[in-house]
């Protein structure tokens, strides 16, 4: 017995580890997307921040994060925050064969360093969503001040209510791989930066009419969503947790199949959206419409037969559409790539979607999941970013959005052939 349990136990670290490292890849589609849908002269500065926000997600997490979101204990609502993790220990063979390997395998044994690493990722994950929709216009470093926070506190907190063992795990909330838990939290602090922070100069015309800023590089933002779209097969198939037993591997194969079932269902309701709407196939709504997708798909992935799973994509990929469209004409909300209304508004709809299909699960749980998400966050989230605007302001100034924030950031240019030293608009 002793030989199947550390088989099994190495067979589940290794997978945690591997899936994690696919999570860890789509900080590169994060990039790639981003860097594609801004303007040349605000690359290298969307660059910096998306390499600089992994690392101190990285940081914060280890110093505070994991211990905030699953401690060893807590009401339900305040965890008892501990900082032992960073210092080790958490991994001495002796100690594991003597919890486990006395007892029959219950599937739910591996690493503790590997589920730091498995949920590390995914913090980075919530961060890189507001990096996108603050671009173009926002310091440097007041970013990277929220991200502190983000990563350490805001995150934590509400990732223990549900996957720490707190009051929403308690009153029978689903959310299998993070449409709530990552994306929706996400998307509510890119909404509250957006909000204190402005639309970009000339986005918006004195008439209330929206003028089209479009990104520099298409081909960039495709290959971006292709990563995002590989990386999710870890997102959502390394929640699984466990894969050696029969079941589990069956379930992580439906995992799998259901997440790329629902992103090709996003890209193809977005693109007939857009046609019907514009008269024209629109790249940037179909590759939303991936992402939407698997926003979507990502709160309960393992339920739903592939079909379910398409239409639950396809949906996301409508409502994207339609999202984008009024957050820019009703709400006056400038997001330059999207991401409140892929994450937000999309990741909504998949907590929503989880009783269509898995019958454990109530309306009710996830209504008052996603309100305690959503209230938590962007409450948070615009005091941190109120006191950063106090200390050190969020935007840059006028002269400085219109050379370019890579030169007021950075200090050089993405592509210094294209865009002159005192901007080109591109």
């Amino acid at each position: 017995m002793e030989n199947i349990f550390e088989l099994r136990y190495a067979l589940d670290t290794f997978y945690f580890l591997m899936t994690g490292a696919l999570v860890m890849w789509m900080a590169a589609g994060f990039a790639m997307l981003e860097a594609g849908l801004v303007r040349a002269k605000n690359t290298a500065e969307i660059l910096t921040k998306n390499v600089a926000l992994f690392a101190i997600a990285c940081i914060m997490y280890m110093v505070m994060g994991y211990g905030i979101m699953y401690p060893d204990g807590g009401n339900g609502v305040i965890p008892d925050f501990a900082l032992n993790f960073m210092f080790g220990g958490d991994h001495d063979p002796a100690e594991v064969l003597k919890t486990g390997a006395d007892k029959w395998y219950d599937g739910s044994y591996y690493s503790r360093m590997s589920d730091f690493f498995f949920q590390v990722v995914f913090v980075a994950t919530a961060m890189s969503i507001v990096s996108g929709a603050v671009a173009e216009r926002m310091k440097l470093w007041a970013f990277l001040a929220f991200a502190v926070v983000m990563t350490g506190l805001i995150y934590p907190m509400q990732g223990y209510w549900k996957w720490g063992g707190g009051f929403l795990d308690g009153l029978g909330f689903n959310d299998f791989a993070g449409s709530g838990v990552v994306h929706l939290c996400g998307a509510s602090a890119a909404l509250a930066g957006v909000l204190l922070l402005g639309a970009r100069k000339g986005k918006y015309g004195k008439d209330g009419s929206v003028r089209a800023i479009p990104g520099c590089n298409m081909p960039l933002a495709t290959l971006g969503t292709f990563i995002l779209w590989l990386g999710w097969f870890g997102f959502n198939g390394g929640s699984e947790l466990v894969v050696s037993s029969i079941a589990e591997a069956n379930s992580v194969a439906a995992v799998f199949v259901n997440t790329n079932m629902a992103a090709a269902g996003g890209v193809v309701a977005a693109l007939i959206t857009a046609r019907l709407l514009f008269g024209k196939a629109d790249l940037t709504m179909g590759l939303n419409g991936a992402l939407a997708g698997l926003v979507a798909i990502t709160a309960e992935p393992l339920a739903p037969s592939p079909l379910a799973a398409t239409l639950i994509g396809a949906v996301g990929g409508v409502l994207v559409v339609f999202s984008i469209i009024y957050m820019d004409k009703w709400f006056k909300i400038d997001d330059p790539v999207g991401a409140v209304s892929v994450h937000g508004i999309v990741g909504m709809w998949g907590l929503l979607a989880v009783p269509l299909t898995n019958s454990d699960a109530t309306f009710m749980a996830q209504l008052i999941g996603l309100v305690t998400i959503l209230g938590w966050t962007v409450i948070a989230s615009l005091a941190a970013w109120a006191v950063i605007k106090m200390v050190m302001g969020l935007r840059v100034s006028e002269e400085e959005e219109v050379a370019g924030v890579d030169l007021s950031e950075c200090g050089l240019e993405a592509y210094p052939e294209f865009v002159g030293s005192k901007g080109s608009g591109l």
